[in-house]
């Protein structure tokens, strides 16, 4: 079964096209659920992810590739069956929430 951390690994393929960094370091990602899929078909053991997330602003341009990218990229992913993307904007994102690794990307 897929943890949390798989999920962010995964993740972290996708990028703000705007900021040129990935979503889990930019700090986008809030929450990953994981619950097993009793229904899913073919029968083997799938899961269904939930991710909770926002974006920098309200008012991105990118917010509809941002999700395509997330939603395709576990999608792809043959363990999981079905893929929730949640929006938020509480907490609002604030630049705190890059990781270390982001910041050093940034040069900030």
């Amino acid at each position: 079964m897929l943890a949390e951390q798989d999920i962010l690994t995964a993740l972290r393929d996708c990028f703000d096209p705007e900021v040129k960094l990935n979503l889990v370091d930019l700090g986008l990602i809030y929450k990953v659920e994981t619950e097993p899929d009793p229904d899913s078909t073919p029968a083997w053991p799938r899961q269904r992810v939930k991710v909770t997330m926002t974006l920098t602003t309200p008012q991105c341009p990118a917010s509809g590739l941002i999700f395509e990218q997330v939603h395709n990229r576990l999608a792809g992913i043959q363990e999981i069956s079905k893929v929730e993307v949640d929006l938020v904007w509480e907490p609002k994102w604030t630049p705190h929430r890059i990781s270390a690794a982001g910041r050093q990307q940034l040069g900030i």
